[in-house]
């Protein structure tokens, strides 16, 4: 599996280096969240433009590490355009990828489509596409905090009233 390792690297690393959405919305009308890593000092900010439903726009900014910000950027492609519920699941099967489970510990990866992601059936498919980059993250627990960062910011955003 060296060559799908060497793709996930390009691919987190081609993030990392060239993040997309990347910038500021005006805070309001945007959402402005932030999120923050005590233990490793990753910063993410994530501005929400939410339009009838649907997430018109997404910015994020801040500064960490390659999965963080990586994560944050694919973040924001993933979503950009999606209404909210969709954001969601895709959130809720972000997180199932990220989740730890001992059988993708031993060695067993999933397809990284995020089909079943939290394991009861009762998650819908949702195709995570370059997201399953960074399921490799999941052998190093601490880091699994640095890939999850931008996306606790961004539910905490659609949870969050419209501003005024």
């Amino acid at each position: 599996m060296a060559g799908l390792e060497d793709l996930y690297r390009e691919i987190i690393l081609d993030h990392y280096r060239n993040p997309r959405n990347r910038g500021e919305l005006p805070s309001p009308p945007a959402r402005r969240v932030e999120g923050f890593n005590p233990l490793c000092g990753d910063e993410i900010i994530v501005y929400l433009d939410v339009d009838g439903g649907t997430i018109a726009d997404v910015k994020v900014s801040g500064q960490g590490c390659s999965i963080s910000q990586s994560s944050a950027s694919m973040m924001s492609t993933v979503v950009k355009g999606r209404s909210i519920n969709e954001a969601r699941a895709v959130i809720r099967a972000f997180k199932g990828l990220m989740s730890v489970h001992e059988a993708r510990l031993d060695g067993e990866d999933s397809d990284g489509n995020g089909a079943g992601a939290l394991g009861d059936g009762t998650e819908p498919e949702v195709a995570l596409g370059d997201l399953a980059a960074l399921q490799g993250v999941v052998k190093f627990p601490v880091r699994i905090k640095c890939a999850t960062l931008s996306w606790n910011a961004l539910a905490q955003g659609l949870d969050e009233p419209s501003p005024a």
